[in-house]
């Protein structure tokens, strides 16, 4: 039987950033449903609820009255303005899953991730790019949530977005969503296996060689 804390390890911080419409919210939905050891980070948001979206699932929806005394709380890891609106990671809650032994997904943008990496830099870093710019236009139509304006101002900030793509560990192509996940889901436990993550492989180590 193996010795568990040969186990042991220190929880990860996983980002997953994408422009708008390229996948990384479908994908972070099926990374959690696939891998019960990671559980989704809710980022607190200013903007609007969309049709079907629910409050402390999808995000904490806040006014920008309550978004300003977080931020003077210094309650978030992260945040940061995306399309006129302000999104943040919320510091208890990721430390509350981290303390629970569980990694913690952020489906954060490419300012969010810089900002997470000045405070932690450990954090395992993915991006996620669309098969081409059609089609991601195409897939933001698809989705049938936004005016034309808002779309178009969408494509002309995923320009800026995939610019970032240097600045991860690891980019993937999008092309089926179920095959990029799997790929997802295989960096996640690629990265748990990391000598540096596992707290109880020196004592292991050392008892073994006696």
């Amino acid at each position: 039987m193996a010795d568990p804390i040969a186990h042991q390890r220190r929880g990860l911080l996983f980002v997953l950033s994408s422009p708008s419409g390229a996948g990384k919210s479908t994908i972070a939905r099926m990374l959690v449903e696939a891998d019960g050891g990671i559980a989704h980070s809710v980022s607190a948001t200013t903007r609007p609820k969309r049709p079907g979206e629910v409050d402390g699932i999808h995000y904490h929806f806040v006014d920008d009255a309550a978004f300003d005394r977080l931020v003077t709380e210094d309650a978030f890891l992260e945040w940061a303005h995306v399309f006129g609106r302000r999104y943040g990671t919320l510091r208890a809650e990721v430390k509350a899953k981290l303390a629970a032994g569980r990694d913690v997904l952020l489906d954060i943008d490419w300012q969010g991730t810089q900002k997470l990496k000045a405070v932690d830099p450990d954090i395992v870093r993915v991006f996620v790019l669309p098969p081409s710019m059609a089609e991601l236009e195409r897939r933001l139509r698809r989705r049938a949530t936004d005016s034309d304006e808002v779309i178009a101002g969408r494509m002309a900030r995923a320009a800026n977005e995939i610019s970032h793509w240097a600045e991860y560990d690891y980019v993937l192509i999008n092309e089926d969503a179920a095959a990029c996940a799997e790929h997802v889901h295989a960096i996640l436990k690629a990265e748990r296996l990391k000598a540096s993550r596992r707290v109880g492989l020196v004592e292991f180590v050392r008892r073994m060689a006696g």
